[in-house]
């Protein structure tokens, strides 16, 4: 095996390779392909339908909640839980959950946290926000910064996020660039963890059988809300 290596770099028995220099070396630009931004959406909605997670459209507040009924399916009692996502707030999701007749638990202000916790583990779903949908991946960032808290697209069975199309963008590098810029600003509460969501919980561990759900959330749901 080393002697077909030490031939595809043409080199001879005991010749050790001259070291590379960096600086000589050419820009290999972006790993993948620059996505048009006029596409940012619909690649996105088609990276995260292949790797096992649903992608929405809603324009106004009656549609959420029928959107969500459909996804739930539990009926009364199933009970959500939401992040302190600042656009939940703005759809009024608490209250359209309890307009449903689904009991809705919303992130503490002053995070004392423990039955927030509880809640978290036994809801029915897990509603959140974004920092960003990247869509080179179908991937839903999401930070303590902004959530409050991650248990709640982590424990719960069913994850849904609403998002923005203001929130998508193409590449990984732009999401890395707008974290640091949004994290390292001094912010009295920083945050401490970022989540990159791709698709749901997946493992095939035993006998290379895939099975979801089993370390987290086995159906994920990313809605955009339009502007």
């Amino acid at each position: 095996m080393l002697q077909q290596i030490r031939q595809a770099l043409g080199l001879t028995p005991g010749q050790a390779s001259a070291p590379t220099d960096l600086s000589v070396l050419p820009d290999l630009g972006p790993v993948l392909p620059p996505i048009d931004p006029a596409d940012l959406v619909t690649r996105f909605e088609q990276e995260i339908a292949g790797v096992g997670a649903s992608a929405h459209r809603v324009r106004s507040r009656s549609e959420i909640g029928g959107l969500l009924l459909d996804i739930l399916k539990a009926g009364p009692g199933a009970g959500v839980v939401l992040s302190r996502n600042p656009l939940l707030a703005r759809l009024g999701l608490e209250a359209i959950c309890r307009g449903m007749a689904v009991p809705a638990w919303a992130w503490p202000e002053s995070p004392a946290g423990q039955d927030y916790r509880e809640r978290c583990f036994s809801a029915a779903a897990g509603i959140t926000g974004v920092d960003y949908a990247l869509a080179e991946s179908g991937t839903l960032v999401l930070s303590s910064l902004t959530e409050g808290a991650q248990l709640a697209s982590l424990a719960p069975p069913i994850h849904i996020a609403f998002y923005l199309r203001s929130q998508v963008v193409g590449s990984l590098e732009e999401v890395l660039a707008g974290l640091q810029t949004r994290l390292m600003t001094p912010d009295p509460s920083p945050a401490r963890s970022v989540v990159f969501v791709t698709g749901t919980s997946r493992t095939a561990d035993i006998e290379q059988i895939l099975i979801r759900g089993v370390h987290g959330p086995r159906e994920v749901h990313a809605i955009l809300v339009e502007d």
